[in-house]
Protein backbone atom coordinates (compact mmCIF):
# COMPACT_ATOMS: atom_id res chain seq x y z
CA UNK A 1 0.00 0.00 0.00
CA UNK A 2 2.99 2.48 1.27
CA UNK A 3 4.57 1.69 -2.50
CA UNK A 4 1.29 2.27 -4.40
CA UNK A 5 0.76 5.31 -2.65
CA UNK A 6 4.25 6.66 -3.81
CA UNK A 7 3.89 5.83 -7.21
CA UNK A 8 0.30 8.23 -6.91
CA UNK A 9 2.33 11.32 -5.69
CA UNK A 10 5.48 10.30 -7.94
CA UNK A 11 6.44 13.54 -10.39
CA UNK A 12 5.37 11.57 -13.43
CA UNK A 13 2.18 10.25 -12.36
CA UNK A 14 0.27 13.66 -13.89
CA UNK A 15 1.93 13.21 -17.24
CA UNK A 16 1.63 9.15 -17.84
CA UNK A 17 -2.32 9.81 -16.76
CA UNK A 18 -2.82 12.45 -19.18
CA UNK A 19 -0.85 10.26 -22.07
CA UNK A 20 -3.13 7.12 -21.21
CA UNK A 21 -6.76 9.59 -21.12
CA UNK A 22 -5.36 10.64 -24.72
CA UNK A 23 -5.06 7.20 -25.94
CA UNK A 24 -8.00 6.38 -24.22
CA UNK A 25 -9.83 9.38 -26.05
CA UNK A 26 -7.91 8.54 -29.59
CA UNK A 27 -9.78 4.95 -29.43
CA UNK A 28 -12.72 5.93 -28.51
CA UNK A 29 -12.81 8.20 -31.26
CA UNK A 30 -11.70 6.13 -34.27
CA UNK A 31 -14.51 3.52 -32.93
CA UNK A 32 -17.53 5.31 -32.12
CA UNK A 33 -16.69 8.35 -34.70
CA UNK A 34 -19.66 8.89 -38.02
CA UNK A 35 -17.48 7.73 -40.78
CA UNK A 36 -18.03 9.66 -44.18
CA UNK A 37 -19.88 8.14 -47.18
CA UNK A 38 -16.80 6.74 -48.80
CA UNK A 39 -16.49 4.34 -51.96
CA UNK A 40 -13.76 2.78 -53.67
CA UNK A 41 -14.07 2.58 -57.67
CA UNK A 42 -17.51 2.50 -59.27
CA UNK A 43 -17.79 0.68 -62.66
CA UNK A 44 -16.06 -1.75 -63.89
CA UNK A 45 -12.31 -1.69 -65.39
CA UNK A 46 -13.81 -0.98 -68.84
CA UNK A 47 -15.22 2.07 -67.25
CA UNK A 48 -12.45 3.16 -65.41
CA UNK A 49 -10.15 2.98 -68.71
CA UNK A 50 -12.66 4.96 -70.47
CA UNK A 51 -12.82 7.43 -68.18
CA UNK A 52 -8.89 7.93 -67.61
CA UNK A 53 -9.30 8.32 -71.23
CA UNK A 54 -11.67 11.24 -71.40
CA UNK A 55 -10.50 12.97 -68.14
CA UNK A 56 -6.83 13.60 -69.95
CA UNK A 57 -8.61 14.96 -73.12
CA UNK A 58 -10.10 17.37 -71.15
CA UNK A 59 -9.97 17.76 -67.95
CA UNK A 60 -5.98 17.27 -67.51
CA UNK A 61 -4.97 20.66 -68.48
CA UNK A 62 -6.20 22.08 -65.36
CA UNK A 63 -6.33 19.04 -62.74
CA UNK A 64 -2.99 17.06 -64.11
CA UNK A 65 -2.48 14.17 -65.59
CA UNK A 66 -3.15 12.12 -62.98
CA UNK A 67 -5.54 14.57 -61.34
CA UNK A 68 -3.12 15.53 -58.79
CA UNK A 69 -3.86 19.13 -59.72
CA UNK A 70 -2.27 21.95 -61.36
CA UNK A 71 -1.84 25.59 -60.95
CA UNK A 72 -5.31 25.88 -62.25
CA UNK A 73 -7.23 23.51 -60.93
CA UNK A 74 -6.90 21.28 -57.79
CA UNK A 75 -6.17 18.10 -56.99
CA UNK A 76 -9.27 15.35 -57.63
CA UNK A 77 -7.79 12.53 -55.49
CA UNK A 78 -10.26 11.83 -52.59
CA UNK A 79 -13.21 14.14 -54.29
CA UNK A 80 -15.10 10.91 -54.74
CA UNK A 81 -17.67 9.67 -57.53
CA UNK A 82 -20.31 12.49 -56.08
CA UNK A 83 -18.03 15.18 -56.56
CA UNK A 84 -17.25 14.40 -60.98
CA UNK A 85 -21.16 13.55 -61.14
CA UNK A 86 -22.31 16.71 -59.35
CA UNK A 87 -19.65 19.06 -60.88
CA UNK A 88 -19.62 17.44 -64.37
CA UNK A 89 -23.51 16.58 -65.05
CA UNK A 90 -24.49 20.49 -63.88
CA UNK A 91 -22.19 21.54 -66.85
CA UNK A 92 -19.83 23.32 -64.10
CA UNK A 93 -17.12 21.35 -65.46
CA UNK A 94 -15.24 21.91 -67.69
CA UNK A 95 -15.50 25.63 -66.80
CA UNK A 96 -16.31 28.00 -69.22
CA UNK A 97 -13.71 30.84 -68.11
CA UNK A 98 -12.00 31.80 -65.24
CA UNK A 99 -14.55 33.52 -63.20
CA UNK A 100 -15.52 33.48 -59.65
CA UNK A 101 -17.60 30.47 -59.12
CA UNK A 102 -18.54 28.23 -61.93
CA UNK A 103 -21.75 28.21 -63.34
CA UNK A 104 -24.76 25.65 -64.01
CA UNK A 105 -24.84 25.39 -67.93
CA UNK A 106 -25.78 22.41 -70.36
CA UNK A 107 -23.63 19.72 -69.94
CA UNK A 108 -20.75 18.55 -72.32
CA UNK A 109 -20.60 14.94 -71.44
CA UNK A 110 -23.71 12.29 -72.34
CA UNK A 111 -24.72 10.15 -68.54
CA UNK A 112 -22.64 7.17 -70.10
CA UNK A 113 -19.47 9.34 -70.21
CA UNK A 114 -19.83 11.34 -66.55
CA UNK A 115 -20.57 7.76 -65.25
CA UNK A 116 -16.97 6.81 -67.07
CA UNK A 117 -15.26 9.91 -65.53
CA UNK A 118 -16.56 9.20 -61.94
CA UNK A 119 -15.34 5.81 -62.02
CA UNK A 120 -11.86 7.14 -63.00
CA UNK A 121 -11.55 10.12 -60.37
CA UNK A 122 -12.90 6.95 -57.74
CA UNK A 123 -10.90 4.47 -57.85
CA UNK A 124 -7.46 6.71 -57.04
CA UNK A 125 -8.56 7.32 -53.50
CA UNK A 126 -11.88 6.58 -51.07
CA UNK A 127 -14.35 9.54 -51.64
CA UNK A 128 -18.03 10.56 -51.48
CA UNK A 129 -20.21 8.01 -53.71
CA UNK A 130 -22.97 8.96 -56.05
CA UNK A 131 -26.25 8.53 -53.63
CA UNK A 132 -28.85 5.60 -54.87
CA UNK A 133 -32.44 6.79 -56.05
CA UNK A 134 -33.87 5.26 -52.45
CA UNK A 135 -31.28 7.68 -50.88
CA UNK A 136 -32.87 10.98 -52.68
CA UNK A 137 -36.48 9.96 -52.96
CA UNK A 138 -37.97 13.13 -51.79
CA UNK A 139 -41.19 10.56 -51.00
CA UNK A 140 -38.73 9.11 -48.21
CA UNK A 141 -38.15 11.90 -46.45
CA UNK A 142 -39.87 14.39 -43.55
CA UNK A 143 -40.64 17.93 -44.62
CA UNK A 144 -41.15 19.22 -41.65
CA UNK A 145 -37.97 18.08 -40.51
CA UNK A 146 -36.60 19.25 -43.72
CA UNK A 147 -37.23 22.56 -43.02
CA UNK A 148 -35.67 22.68 -39.77
CA UNK A 149 -32.21 21.65 -40.95
CA UNK A 150 -32.21 23.54 -43.89
CA UNK A 151 -33.62 26.81 -42.56
CA UNK A 152 -30.56 25.58 -39.69
CA UNK A 153 -27.75 25.38 -42.33
CA UNK A 154 -28.69 26.13 -45.31
CA UNK A 155 -31.02 29.80 -45.48
CA UNK A 156 -28.62 31.85 -44.56
CA UNK A 157 -27.05 31.24 -48.01
CA UNK A 158 -29.91 29.59 -50.33
CA UNK A 159 -33.19 31.95 -48.73
CA UNK A 160 -35.38 30.31 -46.77
CA UNK A 161 -36.97 28.24 -49.25
CA UNK A 162 -34.25 27.68 -51.65
CA UNK A 163 -34.55 30.73 -53.72
CA UNK A 164 -30.67 31.71 -53.82
CA UNK A 165 -28.83 34.66 -53.03
CA UNK A 166 -25.96 36.42 -53.07
CA UNK A 167 -22.43 36.21 -51.39
CA UNK A 168 -18.90 38.27 -51.35
CA UNK A 169 -16.59 38.50 -54.27
CA UNK A 170 -18.67 37.83 -56.91
CA UNK A 171 -20.01 34.63 -55.40
CA UNK A 172 -23.60 33.16 -55.10
CA UNK A 173 -25.53 30.51 -53.69
CA UNK A 174 -27.93 29.25 -56.57
CA UNK A 175 -31.42 29.23 -57.01
CA UNK A 176 -32.59 24.90 -55.44
CA UNK A 177 -35.76 25.21 -57.66
CA UNK A 178 -34.28 23.41 -60.74
CA UNK A 179 -31.85 21.57 -59.36
CA UNK A 180 -32.70 17.42 -59.00
CA UNK A 181 -32.60 15.41 -55.68
CA UNK A 182 -29.44 14.07 -57.02
CA UNK A 183 -27.84 17.31 -57.40
CA UNK A 184 -28.81 18.39 -53.96
CA UNK A 185 -27.57 15.35 -52.29
CA UNK A 186 -24.34 15.45 -54.05
CA UNK A 187 -24.02 18.97 -52.79
CA UNK A 188 -24.65 18.41 -49.04
CA UNK A 189 -22.16 16.06 -49.53
CA UNK A 190 -19.43 17.67 -51.43
CA UNK A 191 -19.40 20.93 -50.76
CA UNK A 192 -19.29 22.30 -53.99
CA UNK A 193 -17.92 26.30 -54.64
CA UNK A 194 -17.99 28.18 -51.22
CA UNK A 195 -20.47 25.55 -49.60
CA UNK A 196 -19.58 23.74 -46.91
CA UNK A 197 -19.25 19.98 -46.69
CA UNK A 198 -22.31 18.04 -44.67
CA UNK A 199 -21.13 14.92 -43.91
CA UNK A 200 -22.81 11.90 -42.03
CA UNK A 201 -21.56 13.93 -38.40
CA UNK A 202 -23.10 17.35 -40.05
CA UNK A 203 -26.37 16.27 -40.94
CA UNK A 204 -27.29 11.87 -41.69
CA UNK A 205 -28.03 10.95 -44.80
CA UNK A 206 -31.74 10.60 -43.75
CA UNK A 207 -31.73 14.51 -42.72
CA UNK A 208 -30.18 15.07 -46.03
CA UNK A 209 -33.40 13.74 -47.93
CA UNK A 210 -35.79 15.19 -45.16
CA UNK A 211 -34.09 18.28 -46.66
CA UNK A 212 -34.93 17.49 -50.67
CA UNK A 213 -38.30 16.59 -49.25
CA UNK A 214 -38.82 20.06 -47.58
CA UNK A 215 -37.72 21.51 -51.46
CA UNK A 216 -40.19 19.79 -53.23
CA UNK A 217 -42.78 21.13 -51.40
CA UNK A 218 -41.27 24.36 -51.94
CA UNK A 219 -42.06 24.17 -55.80
CA UNK A 220 -45.84 23.74 -55.59
CA UNK A 221 -48.33 26.82 -56.30
CA UNK A 222 -48.05 29.30 -53.04
CA UNK A 223 -50.79 29.26 -50.98
CA UNK A 224 -50.13 32.75 -50.28
CA UNK A 225 -51.09 34.05 -53.80
CA UNK A 226 -47.82 35.23 -55.35
CA UNK A 227 -44.31 34.08 -54.61
CA UNK A 228 -42.59 37.78 -55.69
CA UNK A 229 -39.74 35.12 -56.48
CA UNK A 230 -39.14 33.90 -53.11
CA UNK A 231 -37.13 36.37 -52.03
CA UNK A 232 -38.91 37.36 -48.88
CA UNK A 233 -39.31 41.29 -47.83
CA UNK A 234 -37.27 43.14 -49.42
CA UNK A 235 -39.27 42.19 -52.70
CA UNK A 236 -42.76 42.33 -50.88
CA UNK A 237 -41.29 45.66 -49.73
CA UNK A 238 -40.97 47.05 -52.93
CA UNK A 239 -44.34 45.58 -54.29
CA UNK A 240 -45.96 47.31 -51.72
CA UNK A 241 -43.67 50.80 -51.86
CA UNK A 242 -44.28 50.92 -55.70
CA UNK A 243 -48.22 49.81 -55.39
CA UNK A 244 -48.81 51.76 -52.06
CA UNK A 245 -47.07 55.06 -53.20
CA UNK A 246 -47.81 55.39 -56.49
CA UNK A 247 -51.51 54.92 -55.31
CA UNK A 248 -51.36 58.03 -52.98
CA UNK A 249 -49.30 60.55 -55.28
CA UNK A 250 -52.08 59.54 -57.69
CA UNK A 251 -54.87 60.30 -55.40
CA UNK A 252 -52.89 63.40 -53.92
CA UNK A 253 -52.43 64.82 -57.88
CA UNK A 254 -55.96 63.97 -58.82
CA UNK A 255 -57.25 65.71 -55.60
CA UNK A 256 -55.58 68.98 -56.26
CA UNK A 257 -56.60 68.55 -59.98
CA UNK A 258 -60.28 68.55 -58.49
CA UNK A 259 -59.61 71.22 -56.19
CA UNK A 260 -58.14 73.79 -58.70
Amino acid sequence: MKALAASRRHRNAPVILLLLALILTGALYAVLAPKPAEAAATGTAQDIQQGQALFQANCSTCHGLDAEGTDLGPSLVGVGAASVDFQVSTGRMPMANNSPQAEKKPAQFTAEQTSQLAAYVASLAPGPAVPTAEQVDPAGGNAANGMALFRTNCAMCHNAVGAGGALSEGKYAPSLNESTPTEIYEAMLTGPQSMPVFNEANISPEGKQDIIAFLEEQRGTSVGGAKLGALGPVAEFVWAFVIGIGALIGAAVWIGAKSS
